[in-house]
């Protein structure tokens, strides 16, 4: 048994990286084994002597965050938790990032992990940014903060939302209404980001003036979008020439960001994906960055991080299992 004692300046710091009820405390302790606990303005950690240094960089990152005035929440712990147990605990210093946008409700939007670090300083210092990743990444909210930022410190004019209309198991035919209708299910999550952003009376404002538009990927053939901040999402359901066609709308004093999920294409098996092939295209062009997100960057429920590691080895396991053996490559060709 092997304890060690933090020494805390500032108890507010302690009271944020304990969180409510001590929640936070109890996942430290959970998943390391460990024991902690308060007194006076010390912290007295308890345990097997490697779980202990680890929670002792852990909390010791915690309260550095907290010093910067990050908030603190179950998410930030584990990411912490996951970092120090690889040995990166220099790293935690930078997840305190600036702020993207502010929503409606007055809440600061920031990067939470160091993929979506990297993914908003892509954005900001290029032209045109891939943001590849499973689903949970932050890659359309994101980006739609970044837009909405742009927008209010007048880099663009106007902000441009689009996704292709593909399918995932139904029709368009068997939806109501006219075309607008039909396509308005599949451009929800841009209209929900926007919300946030903006409030719903602010958008339908801009929305009436024309400074924000949302519409699916078959209205900009044929369009030269100037002084815009453009967004495609669901990418991975884009043809080839559907993505070459949407990258040469690009206008002077544009930015565009084009983010999708390769492990979740709906397209035909016989067509690819514009994105995969947009992703090997455009690779090593000045000016445009492509950035691949992984589960560890999973903002929502600790569940779906656990699920898409899942389905990863699955996959990896079934890719294995389908390859032929090498004896029977050099008996076919003995």
């Amino acid at each position: 048994m092997t304890e060690r004692v933090i020494a805390v300046d500032r108890i507010e710091n302690i009271i944020s990286v304990f969180g409510s009820f001590d929640q936070n405390l109890r996942i430290i302790e959970s998943e390391l084994g460990v024991t902690v606990s308060d007194r006076d303005s010390e912290l007295k950690i308890s345990g097997e002597a490697e779980a202990v240094m680890l929670a002792e960089k852990a909390i010791e990152g915690l309260i550095s965050l907290a010093a910067r005035g990050e908030n603190i929440d179950s998410q930030n712990v584990r990411y912490i938790l996951k970092l120090v147990k690889e040995g990166r605990e220099s790293k935690i210093g930078e997840l305190a990032g600036d702020v993207v946008c502010v929503t409606a409700k007055g809440k600061p939007v920031k990067a939470k992990t160091l993929g979506q670090k990297t993914y908003c300083e892509a954005i900001k210092e290029n032209t045109i940014t891939l943001g590849v990743g499973p689903a949970g990444t932050g890659k359309t909210y994101l980006a739609v903060a970044a837009a909405v930022s742009a927008f209010r410190s007048k880099e663009v004019n106007r902000i441009i939302l689009t996704r292709p209309a593909v399918e995932a198991g139904e029709r368009l035919g068997f939806l109501p209404g006219d075309m607008q209708s039909k396509v308005d299910p599949y451009l929800r999550p841009l209209y929900d980001a926007l919300f946030d952003m903006l409030g719903a009376d602010t958008y339908n404002k801009y929305l009436e003036r024309g400074d924000i538009e949302v519409a699916p990927l078959a209205y900009m053939r044929g369009r030269t979008l100037d002084d815009s901040f453009i967004i495609l999402d669901e990418a991975q359901n884009t043809s080839r020439e559907q993505m070459k066609m949407f990258l040469t709308r690009m206008g002077f004093g544009s930015k565009m960001v084009i983010t999708g999920d390769i492990t979740q294409i709906d397209l035909p098996s016989d067509k690819p994906s514009g994105l995969k092939e947009a992703m090997q295209v455009l690779a090593g062009i000045d000016d445009i960055a492509v950035c691949r997100l992984s589960a560890a960057d999973v903002v929502r429920h600790q569940l779906v991080q656990k699920i898409i590691e899942a389905y990863d080895r699955h996959s990896a396991r079934r890719t294995a299992s389908e390859k032929p053996p090498k004896s029977a490559h050099y008996r076919r060709n003995g």
